[in-house]
C-alpha cells in the first residue's frame, strides 16, 4: 500500500500535476511518512534543472530581482519553479509575508509554480524542508528552481550548500554592509548583484565590495560585481547575461551532481545523527530534560553524555564486526 502511494505521487509530480506537486511539498515541509520514500523515488543526482539561490540582507529588494528574474526565463520558454522562504507566524507556524503577493505578475501563468515556505525557526534563512522541495521542483522538470531566502543575514550562508548558484545581493544605505562583509557572507555568492543602483551610495557600495572580494584567499575566483537596479530595469540585461554566462561554464554536470548528492548526504548524515544521539539520551535519561537535570544535579556533564553516545556507536560497531 505505501509502496503503491509512494509511486502515484511520484508520478504527480514528474507529470507536473499542480494539485500533486503542492500536496507532495506539504507532505515533505511537514514531515509526512511517506515523504522520505517520495524523495527516494524522485531523487536524480544528474537532473538538469539548476537551483539559483537569492540570499542578502533584509532590505535588499530581493523579491522584486526574482520577478525579474522570472520573466526574463519565461521569455526564453523556461518553466521555472520559485521557493520563496519566508519568516514563520509563530500560531500557524505557516509563510507570514506570501511571496506570492509580491510576485502577482506570474501568479496566472502555468509555466511558473511559487510556494511560499515558513522558515519555522530554522537559522540560515532556510526552510528545513527547502532541500527536498528543490528537488522536487526540480523532478517536475521547472528549471531553473530558485530559492529566496528570508533576509536573516549572517546566517544566510546556508544557502550556498543548496543552491547550484547563488546570487548575494546587497544595496547601498542599509547601513549593515560592513558587518555583512566582515562576516565572510562575501565568499557565498558566485554572483554579487548590487541592487537599487539608482540610489545614493552605489558607487561607495562598488568601492567596499571591490575592496573586501581582495581580502579572499589567494586561490578563490573573484565572483562578477553586477550593478542593476530591480525596480526600474536598469541593468537587468547585464545581470542575465552575467547569470547565462555563468550557467555555461557549468559544464562538467558530473561534477556538479557530485557536489550536489556529497551536500544533501551530510545535511541528511546531520539530521539522523541529531535524531539518533537525542533518542539515545531519550532511552538513557528519560528525556532530555531529565538529562539536563542530571547534569546540574553533578551526575555526569554535557561532555559525559557525548563520551557515553561515542561509546554506543563503538560499541554497536564491534557488535557487528563480530557476526
Amino acid at each position: 500500500m505505501l509502496s503503491s502511494e509512494t509511486d502515484r505521487f511520484a508520478h504527480m509530480v514528474r507529470i507536473c500535476d499542480v494539485r500533486g506537486l503542492a500536496r507532495v511539498l506539504s507532505m515533505v515541509e511537514n514531515g509526512h511518512i511517506l515523504a522520505p520514500s517520495i524523495m527516494h523515488s524522485l531523487y536524480n543526482p544528474e537532473r538538469s534543472s539548476l537551483t539559483v539561490g537569492i540570499t542578502g540582507p533584509p532590505g535588499a529588494g530581493k523579491s522584486t530581482l526574482t520577478n525579474r528574474l522570472i520573466t526574463f526565463w519565461r521569455r526564453h520558454d523556461n518553466k521555472v519553479g520559485v521557493i520563496a522562504v519566508d519568516p514563520s507566524s509563530p500560531f500557524s507556524g505557516g509563510a507570514l509575508l506570501g511571496d506570492r503577493v509580491r510576485m502577482q505578475d506570474h501568479a496566472s501563468d502555468p509555466g511558473v509554480f511559487i510556494r511560499s515556505m515558513g522558515s519555522r525557526g530554522h537559522l540560515g534563512g532556510l526552510s528545513g524542508a527547502t532541500r527536498d522541495a528543490l528537488e522536487v521542483l526540480a523532478a517536475a522538470s521547472y528549471d531553473p528552481v530558485l530559492v529566496e531566502t528570508v533576509g536573516v543575514g549572517q546566517a544566510e550562508v546556508e544557502i550556498a550548500s543548496l543552491a547550484d548558484i547563488t546570487l548575494l545581493v546587497l544595496v547601498p544605505g542599509l547601513g549593515d554592509e560592513v558587518q555583512a562583509m566582515k562576516a565572510g557572507i562575501m565568499e557565498i555568492g558566485d554572483i554579487i548583484v548590487l541592487n537599487k543602483a539608482d540610489r545614493p551610495g552605489i558607487e561607495q557600495l562598488a568601492m567596499s565590495v571591490n575592496a573586501s572580494l581582495e581580502l579572499l584567499p589567494d586561490q578563490s575566483e573573484r565572483p562578477p560585481v553586477v550593478k542593476c537596479s530591480a525596480q526600474t530595469g536598469e541593468g537587468i540585461e547585464d545581470l542575465t547575461e552575467t547569470i547565462t554566462s555563468y550557467i555555461s561554464s557549468l559544464t562538467e554536470r558530473k561534477q556538479i551532481a557530485r557536489r550536489r548528492t556529497s551536500l544533501i548526504l551530510d545535511s541528511i548524515i546531520r539530521e539522523k545523527g541529531r535524531y539518533l544521539a537525542r533518542k539515545m539520551v531519550t532511552d538513557r535519561y528519560g528525556s532530555v530534560e531529565k538529562a539536563i537535570e542530571s547534569i546540574l544535579e553533578g551526575e555526569t556533564t554535557p561532555y559525559g553524555i557525548g563520551e557515553m553516545l561515542s561509546e554506543f556507536i563503538d560499541n554497536k560497531r564491534e557488535c557487528e564486526n563480530e557476526h
